[in-house]
Protein backbone atom coordinates (compact mmCIF):
# COMPACT_ATOMS: atom_id res chain seq x y z
CA UNK A 1 0.00 0.00 0.00
CA UNK A 2 2.95 2.24 0.97
CA UNK A 3 4.77 1.67 -2.48
CA UNK A 4 1.56 2.71 -3.91
CA UNK A 5 1.19 5.84 -2.49
CA UNK A 6 4.62 6.52 -3.34
CA UNK A 7 4.58 5.39 -7.09
CA UNK A 8 0.76 8.06 -7.38
CA UNK A 9 2.58 10.57 -5.40
CA UNK A 10 5.90 10.35 -7.92
CA UNK A 11 3.25 10.25 -11.29
CA UNK A 12 1.91 13.57 -9.98
CA UNK A 13 4.59 15.07 -9.15
CA UNK A 14 6.19 14.77 -12.74
CA UNK A 15 2.96 15.56 -14.55
CA UNK A 16 3.07 18.75 -12.08
CA UNK A 17 6.74 19.54 -13.76
CA UNK A 18 6.08 18.64 -17.52
CA UNK A 19 3.36 21.18 -17.09
CA UNK A 20 5.32 23.80 -15.85
CA UNK A 21 8.14 22.96 -18.32
CA UNK A 22 5.25 23.52 -20.92
CA UNK A 23 4.22 26.74 -19.86
CA UNK A 24 5.50 29.53 -22.24
CA UNK A 25 7.00 31.76 -19.81
CA UNK A 26 7.95 35.73 -21.20
CA UNK A 27 10.40 37.78 -19.95
CA UNK A 28 9.91 41.50 -20.23
CA UNK A 29 12.25 42.22 -22.63
CA UNK A 30 10.78 39.81 -24.86
CA UNK A 31 7.48 41.23 -24.84
CA UNK A 32 8.65 45.01 -25.37
CA UNK A 33 10.69 43.15 -27.98
CA UNK A 34 7.41 41.79 -29.50
CA UNK A 35 5.64 44.94 -29.27
CA UNK A 36 8.30 47.02 -31.29
CA UNK A 37 8.60 44.50 -33.86
CA UNK A 38 5.01 43.48 -34.50
CA UNK A 39 2.56 46.28 -32.96
CA UNK A 40 0.66 47.40 -36.08
CA UNK A 41 0.70 51.33 -35.36
CA UNK A 42 4.37 51.32 -34.93
CA UNK A 43 4.63 49.55 -38.45
CA UNK A 44 2.52 52.13 -39.81
CA UNK A 45 4.65 54.86 -39.15
CA UNK A 46 7.60 52.73 -40.55
CA UNK A 47 5.45 52.67 -43.69
CA UNK A 48 4.49 56.69 -43.45
CA UNK A 49 8.56 57.39 -43.07
CA UNK A 50 9.29 54.94 -46.08
CA UNK A 51 6.63 56.70 -47.84
CA UNK A 52 7.75 60.29 -47.46
CA UNK A 53 11.62 59.04 -48.31
CA UNK A 54 10.26 58.05 -51.39
CA UNK A 55 8.41 61.08 -52.48
CA UNK A 56 11.56 63.18 -51.46
CA UNK A 57 13.33 61.10 -54.27
CA UNK A 58 11.10 63.11 -56.48
CA UNK A 59 11.47 66.02 -55.38
CA UNK A 60 13.77 67.53 -58.26
CA UNK A 61 11.21 66.74 -60.66
CA UNK A 62 11.33 69.24 -64.01
CA UNK A 63 8.01 69.97 -65.66
CA UNK A 64 7.64 67.88 -68.52
CA UNK A 65 8.60 69.49 -72.09
CA UNK A 66 5.36 70.38 -74.20
CA UNK A 67 5.49 69.37 -77.77
CA UNK A 68 3.24 71.08 -80.67
CA UNK A 69 2.78 70.94 -84.06
CA UNK A 70 0.31 72.81 -86.51
CA UNK A 71 -0.44 75.48 -88.91
CA UNK A 72 1.10 78.63 -88.72
CA UNK A 73 -0.40 81.53 -89.74
CA UNK A 74 -2.10 79.99 -92.59
CA UNK A 75 -5.04 80.82 -94.73
CA UNK A 76 -8.03 79.73 -95.02
CA UNK A 77 -7.60 78.08 -98.94
CA UNK A 78 -6.96 74.36 -99.92
CA UNK A 79 -3.45 75.35 -101.55
CA UNK A 80 -2.06 78.05 -99.35
CA UNK A 81 0.64 80.16 -100.68
CA UNK A 82 1.80 81.28 -97.58
CA UNK A 83 1.75 80.75 -93.88
CA UNK A 84 3.46 77.52 -92.74
CA UNK A 85 3.38 74.28 -91.15
CA UNK A 86 5.21 74.85 -87.63
CA UNK A 87 6.55 72.07 -85.02
CA UNK A 88 7.63 73.50 -81.74
CA UNK A 89 9.04 72.20 -78.27
CA UNK A 90 9.58 74.40 -74.89
CA UNK A 91 10.81 73.59 -71.81
CA UNK A 92 11.27 75.16 -68.15
CA UNK A 93 14.12 74.80 -66.08
CA UNK A 94 12.73 75.38 -62.14
CA UNK A 95 15.37 76.69 -60.32
CA UNK A 96 18.10 74.30 -58.99
CA UNK A 97 17.72 76.26 -55.53
CA UNK A 98 14.07 75.75 -55.54
CA UNK A 99 14.67 72.10 -56.00
CA UNK A 100 17.18 71.87 -53.75
CA UNK A 101 15.27 72.99 -50.90
CA UNK A 102 12.08 71.78 -51.51
CA UNK A 103 14.09 67.82 -51.36
CA UNK A 104 15.30 68.53 -48.05
CA UNK A 105 12.70 70.06 -46.78
CA UNK A 106 10.59 66.72 -48.06
CA UNK A 107 13.18 65.02 -45.97
CA UNK A 108 12.84 66.79 -43.22
CA UNK A 109 8.97 65.38 -43.34
CA UNK A 110 10.45 61.58 -42.35
CA UNK A 111 12.45 62.63 -39.70
CA UNK A 112 9.31 63.76 -37.53
CA UNK A 113 7.22 60.95 -38.33
CA UNK A 114 10.31 59.16 -36.75
CA UNK A 115 9.81 60.84 -33.79
CA UNK A 116 6.09 60.79 -33.73
CA UNK A 117 6.70 56.95 -34.26
CA UNK A 118 9.21 56.72 -31.06
CA UNK A 119 6.83 58.88 -29.06
CA UNK A 120 3.92 56.39 -29.40
CA UNK A 121 6.36 53.82 -28.62
CA UNK A 122 7.08 54.88 -25.38
CA UNK A 123 3.51 54.94 -25.00
CA UNK A 124 2.93 51.66 -25.94
CA UNK A 125 5.98 49.90 -23.75
CA UNK A 126 5.11 51.66 -20.49
CA UNK A 127 1.21 50.20 -20.97
CA UNK A 128 3.26 47.19 -21.48
CA UNK A 129 5.56 47.27 -18.31
CA UNK A 130 2.35 48.21 -16.19
CA UNK A 131 0.39 45.12 -17.73
CA UNK A 132 3.25 43.13 -16.76
CA UNK A 133 3.83 44.65 -13.63
CA UNK A 134 0.32 43.90 -12.40
CA UNK A 135 0.41 40.64 -13.67
CA UNK A 136 3.60 39.31 -11.40
CA UNK A 137 2.22 41.43 -8.24
CA UNK A 138 -1.41 39.53 -8.94
CA UNK A 139 0.65 35.97 -8.75
CA UNK A 140 1.47 36.83 -5.71
CA UNK A 141 -1.78 37.83 -4.48
CA UNK A 142 -3.14 34.79 -6.10
CA UNK A 143 -0.24 32.80 -3.70
CA UNK A 144 -1.83 34.58 -0.60
CA UNK A 145 -5.24 33.54 -1.48
CA UNK A 146 -3.78 29.98 -1.62
CA UNK A 147 -2.30 30.47 1.64
CA UNK A 148 -5.07 31.66 3.55
CA UNK A 149 -7.22 29.20 1.67
CA UNK A 150 -5.22 26.19 3.36
CA UNK A 151 -5.03 28.64 6.93
CA UNK A 152 -8.99 28.02 6.70
CA UNK A 153 -8.89 25.03 5.28
CA UNK A 154 -6.98 23.46 8.63
CA UNK A 155 -9.21 25.76 11.06
CA UNK A 156 -12.24 24.04 9.52
CA UNK A 157 -10.85 20.58 9.84
CA UNK A 158 -9.55 21.90 13.59
CA UNK A 159 -13.05 22.82 14.66
CA UNK A 160 -15.05 20.69 13.03
CA UNK A 161 -13.02 17.85 15.60
CA UNK A 162 -13.92 20.25 18.57
CA UNK A 163 -17.02 20.21 17.46
CA UNK A 164 -17.43 16.19 17.73
CA UNK A 165 -16.15 16.79 21.30
CA UNK A 166 -18.49 19.73 22.34
CA UNK A 167 -16.20 22.09 22.22
CA UNK A 168 -16.98 24.13 19.39
CA UNK A 169 -19.98 26.08 18.15
CA UNK A 170 -22.00 24.86 14.88
CA UNK A 171 -22.19 29.65 13.93
CA UNK A 172 -18.72 29.45 14.12
CA UNK A 173 -18.24 26.50 11.74
CA UNK A 174 -20.52 28.62 9.26
CA UNK A 175 -18.61 31.48 9.60
CA UNK A 176 -15.37 29.53 8.52
CA UNK A 177 -17.23 28.44 5.39
CA UNK A 178 -18.51 31.85 5.00
CA UNK A 179 -14.74 33.14 4.85
CA UNK A 180 -13.18 30.30 2.58
CA UNK A 181 -16.26 30.88 0.50
CA UNK A 182 -15.32 34.64 -0.02
CA UNK A 183 -11.77 33.37 -1.16
CA UNK A 184 -13.25 32.57 -3.95
CA UNK A 185 -14.92 35.17 -5.20
CA UNK A 186 -11.61 36.80 -4.69
CA UNK A 187 -9.74 35.00 -6.51
CA UNK A 188 -12.35 34.59 -9.74
CA UNK A 189 -12.16 38.94 -9.39
CA UNK A 190 -7.94 38.19 -9.40
CA UNK A 191 -8.19 35.11 -12.63
CA UNK A 192 -10.32 38.23 -14.34
CA UNK A 193 -7.67 40.84 -13.92
CA UNK A 194 -5.13 38.25 -15.26
CA UNK A 195 -7.18 37.27 -18.33
CA UNK A 196 -8.12 41.33 -19.20
CA UNK A 197 -4.42 41.48 -18.85
CA UNK A 198 -3.30 38.77 -21.06
CA UNK A 199 -5.28 39.98 -23.43
CA UNK A 200 -4.25 43.60 -23.50
CA UNK A 201 -0.46 42.55 -23.33
CA UNK A 202 -1.21 40.29 -26.46
CA UNK A 203 -3.14 42.78 -28.49
CA UNK A 204 0.14 45.15 -28.13
CA UNK A 205 2.33 42.22 -29.05
CA UNK A 206 0.02 41.72 -32.06
CA UNK A 207 -0.76 38.03 -31.57
CA UNK A 208 -3.45 35.56 -30.89
CA UNK A 209 -5.52 36.89 -28.33
CA UNK A 210 -5.76 33.77 -26.23
CA UNK A 211 -2.15 33.47 -25.73
CA UNK A 212 -1.76 32.09 -22.57
CA UNK A 213 1.97 32.68 -20.81
CA UNK A 214 3.40 33.41 -17.81
CA UNK A 215 5.38 35.88 -16.61
CA UNK A 216 8.77 36.57 -14.54
CA UNK A 217 7.62 37.49 -11.29
CA UNK A 218 11.36 38.33 -10.22
CA UNK A 219 10.71 42.02 -10.22
CA UNK A 220 13.58 44.72 -9.74
CA UNK A 221 12.77 48.03 -8.16
CA UNK A 222 14.98 51.34 -9.12
CA UNK A 223 15.92 53.55 -6.87
CA UNK A 224 14.66 56.60 -8.83
CA UNK A 225 14.02 58.54 -5.80
CA UNK A 226 17.52 59.28 -5.26
CA UNK A 227 18.00 60.73 -8.78
CA UNK A 228 17.85 64.27 -10.27
CA UNK A 229 16.22 65.83 -13.24
CA UNK A 230 18.73 67.11 -16.11
CA UNK A 231 17.04 69.10 -18.09
CA UNK A 232 19.70 68.69 -21.16
CA UNK A 233 19.31 64.61 -21.07
CA UNK A 234 15.51 64.78 -20.56
CA UNK A 235 16.15 67.29 -24.09
CA UNK A 236 18.21 64.98 -25.89
CA UNK A 237 16.00 60.96 -24.82
CA UNK A 238 12.28 62.38 -24.81
CA UNK A 239 10.93 61.74 -28.10
CA UNK A 240 8.35 64.58 -28.16
CA UNK A 241 11.00 67.37 -27.18
CA UNK A 242 12.95 65.67 -30.12
CA UNK A 243 10.01 66.07 -31.95
CA UNK A 244 9.40 69.18 -31.76
CA UNK A 245 12.91 70.20 -32.70
CA UNK A 246 12.60 68.16 -35.63
CA UNK A 247 9.21 70.60 -36.29
CA UNK A 248 11.66 73.60 -35.83
CA UNK A 249 14.20 72.26 -38.50
CA UNK A 250 11.20 71.25 -40.41
CA UNK A 251 9.96 75.15 -40.38
CA UNK A 252 13.34 75.86 -41.12
CA UNK A 253 13.57 74.14 -43.71
CA UNK A 254 9.99 75.09 -44.97
CA UNK A 255 11.22 78.78 -44.98
CA UNK A 256 14.20 78.11 -47.19
CA UNK A 257 11.44 76.67 -49.74
CA UNK A 258 9.61 79.88 -49.13
CA UNK A 259 13.06 81.86 -49.59
CA UNK A 260 13.74 80.15 -52.95
CA UNK A 261 10.81 81.53 -54.54
CA UNK A 262 12.65 84.92 -55.09
CA UNK A 263 15.16 82.93 -57.42
CA UNK A 264 14.35 83.02 -61.24
CA UNK A 265 13.15 80.45 -63.24
CA UNK A 266 14.11 79.62 -66.85
CA UNK A 267 12.72 78.66 -70.26
CA UNK A 268 13.67 77.62 -73.55
CA UNK A 269 11.31 77.52 -77.14
CA UNK A 270 12.04 76.24 -80.11
CA UNK A 271 10.13 75.55 -83.47
CA UNK A 272 10.89 74.89 -86.96
CA UNK A 273 8.31 76.63 -89.71
CA UNK A 274 8.10 75.19 -93.06
CA UNK A 275 7.41 77.98 -95.32
CA UNK A 276 4.38 77.52 -97.83
CA UNK A 277 4.31 79.20 -101.57
CA UNK A 278 8.26 78.58 -101.80
CA UNK A 279 8.80 80.56 -99.21
CA UNK A 280 12.28 80.30 -97.24
CA UNK A 281 11.72 78.22 -93.66
CA UNK A 282 11.97 79.75 -90.11
CA UNK A 283 13.00 79.28 -86.91
CA UNK A 284 12.11 80.23 -83.38
CA UNK A 285 14.63 80.30 -80.67
CA UNK A 286 13.78 82.02 -77.59
CA UNK A 287 15.18 81.67 -73.83
CA UNK A 288 12.46 82.91 -71.03
CA UNK A 289 13.32 83.80 -67.23
CA UNK A 290 10.74 84.39 -64.55
CA UNK A 291 10.91 87.63 -62.49
CA UNK A 292 9.30 86.61 -58.66
CA UNK A 293 10.50 89.81 -57.16
CA UNK A 294 8.16 92.39 -58.41
CA UNK A 295 5.52 93.46 -55.89
CA UNK A 296 2.61 91.63 -56.94
CA UNK A 297 4.69 88.25 -57.28
CA UNK A 298 6.45 88.16 -54.19
CA UNK A 299 3.61 88.92 -51.68
CA UNK A 300 2.40 85.30 -50.56
CA UNK A 301 6.68 84.01 -50.20
CA UNK A 302 7.40 87.08 -47.97
CA UNK A 303 4.05 86.80 -46.30
CA UNK A 304 4.68 82.86 -45.71
CA UNK A 305 8.16 83.84 -44.05
CA UNK A 306 6.64 85.56 -41.66
CA UNK A 307 4.32 83.32 -40.48
CA UNK A 308 6.70 80.62 -40.25
CA UNK A 309 9.30 82.33 -37.98
CA UNK A 310 5.84 82.68 -35.65
CA UNK A 311 5.33 78.81 -36.35
CA UNK A 312 9.04 78.53 -35.04
CA UNK A 313 8.33 80.55 -31.93
CA UNK A 314 5.16 78.58 -31.04
CA UNK A 315 7.27 74.97 -31.25
CA UNK A 316 9.68 76.89 -29.25
CA UNK A 317 7.67 78.00 -26.34
CA UNK A 318 5.65 74.51 -26.53
CA UNK A 319 9.56 72.94 -26.10
CA UNK A 320 9.78 74.85 -23.16
CA UNK A 321 6.96 73.86 -21.63
CA UNK A 322 7.12 70.31 -22.21
CA UNK A 323 10.44 70.30 -20.37
CA UNK A 324 9.22 72.72 -17.69
CA UNK A 325 5.94 70.32 -17.21
CA UNK A 326 8.03 66.83 -17.43
CA UNK A 327 10.48 68.16 -14.59
CA UNK A 328 7.66 69.09 -12.61
CA UNK A 329 6.05 65.61 -13.15
CA UNK A 330 9.22 63.93 -12.18
CA UNK A 331 9.77 65.59 -9.33
CA UNK A 332 6.89 64.57 -7.98
CA UNK A 333 7.09 60.97 -9.02
CA UNK A 334 10.36 60.40 -6.97
CA UNK A 335 8.19 62.09 -3.96
CA UNK A 336 5.47 59.67 -4.33
CA UNK A 337 7.94 57.03 -4.96
CA UNK A 338 9.76 57.12 -1.64
CA UNK A 339 6.12 57.96 0.27
CA UNK A 340 5.40 54.21 -1.09
CA UNK A 341 8.66 52.46 -0.42
CA UNK A 342 8.64 54.02 2.86
CA UNK A 343 4.71 52.73 3.47
CA UNK A 344 6.34 49.25 2.19
CA UNK A 345 9.21 49.02 4.45
CA UNK A 346 6.26 49.98 7.25
CA UNK A 347 3.91 46.91 6.35
CA UNK A 348 7.56 44.63 6.25
CA UNK A 349 8.48 45.69 9.53
CA UNK A 350 5.86 46.44 11.76
CA UNK A 351 1.84 45.98 10.53
CA UNK A 352 2.33 42.28 9.46
CA UNK A 353 4.96 41.17 11.70
CA UNK A 354 1.80 42.50 14.19
CA UNK A 355 -0.68 41.05 12.36
CA UNK A 356 1.50 37.61 12.36
CA UNK A 357 1.59 37.77 16.72
CA UNK A 358 -2.03 38.96 16.88
CA UNK A 359 -2.82 35.72 14.69
CA UNK A 360 -0.63 33.42 16.44
CA UNK A 361 -1.76 34.90 19.73
CA UNK A 362 -5.37 34.18 19.03
CA UNK A 363 -4.23 30.79 17.59
CA UNK A 364 -2.38 29.64 20.39
CA UNK A 365 -5.28 31.05 22.91
CA UNK A 366 -7.75 28.32 20.29
CA UNK A 367 -5.40 25.43 20.71
CA UNK A 368 -5.23 25.61 24.99
CA UNK A 369 -9.50 25.74 24.42
CA UNK A 370 -9.18 29.62 25.86
CA UNK A 371 -9.75 31.77 23.08
CA UNK A 372 -12.39 31.32 20.20
CA UNK A 373 -12.83 30.30 16.32
CA UNK A 374 -13.60 34.13 15.62
CA UNK A 375 -10.80 35.36 17.18
CA UNK A 376 -8.48 33.16 15.18
CA UNK A 377 -10.94 33.63 11.55
CA UNK A 378 -10.48 37.53 12.45
CA UNK A 379 -6.63 37.19 12.75
CA UNK A 380 -6.38 35.49 9.67
CA UNK A 381 -8.73 37.93 7.75
CA UNK A 382 -7.01 40.61 8.93
CA UNK A 383 -3.28 39.12 8.03
CA UNK A 384 -3.91 38.66 4.86
CA UNK A 385 -5.87 42.19 4.40
CA UNK A 386 -2.43 43.18 5.57
CA UNK A 387 -0.56 41.69 3.08
CA UNK A 388 -2.98 42.32 0.53
CA UNK A 389 -2.69 46.10 1.32
CA UNK A 390 1.26 45.40 1.00
CA UNK A 391 1.17 44.10 -2.77
CA UNK A 392 -1.29 46.93 -3.57
CA UNK A 393 0.96 49.46 -2.59
CA UNK A 394 3.76 47.34 -4.33
CA UNK A 395 1.67 47.48 -7.45
CA UNK A 396 1.26 51.05 -6.98
CA UNK A 397 4.90 51.61 -6.81
CA UNK A 398 5.80 49.53 -10.14
CA UNK A 399 3.48 51.74 -11.85
CA UNK A 400 4.88 54.88 -10.34
CA UNK A 401 8.25 53.55 -11.51
CA UNK A 402 6.30 53.10 -15.36
CA UNK A 403 5.40 56.81 -15.01
CA UNK A 404 8.83 57.69 -14.20
CA UNK A 405 10.42 55.56 -16.95
CA UNK A 406 7.68 56.90 -19.40
CA UNK A 407 8.47 60.12 -18.81
CA UNK A 408 12.35 59.67 -18.88
CA UNK A 409 11.77 57.29 -21.82
CA UNK A 410 13.96 54.86 -20.47
CA UNK A 411 13.49 51.28 -21.32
Amino acid sequence: MKTKFIIVLSIGLLAFHLAKAQSLVLPLDSVLARINQYNPALMAYTAKASAQNEYAKGARNLDAPQISAGQYQTPYSLSPNAGSFMIQAQQMFTNPAKLKAKEKYMQGMSAVTEQEQAYLKNQLLAQARGYYYDQAVLERKLALLENTRKLLEYMLKDANIKLTYGKEKLPNIYKAKADLYELDNTKEQLDNQLRQNIIMLNTLMNQDKQTIFEVDTNIVIRNYEATLTDTAGLASSRSDIKMLDQSIQLQQLNAQVEYSKRKPDFGIQAAHMISYGGYPNQYILMASVTIPIVPWASKEYKANLKGIRYEVEELQNEKQDKLNQAEGQLTSLRLDINSKKKQLKNYKENIIPAMQNSYKTALLAYDQNTGDLPSVLNGIKDLQAAKMENLDRLQELLQLQVAYEKENEKY
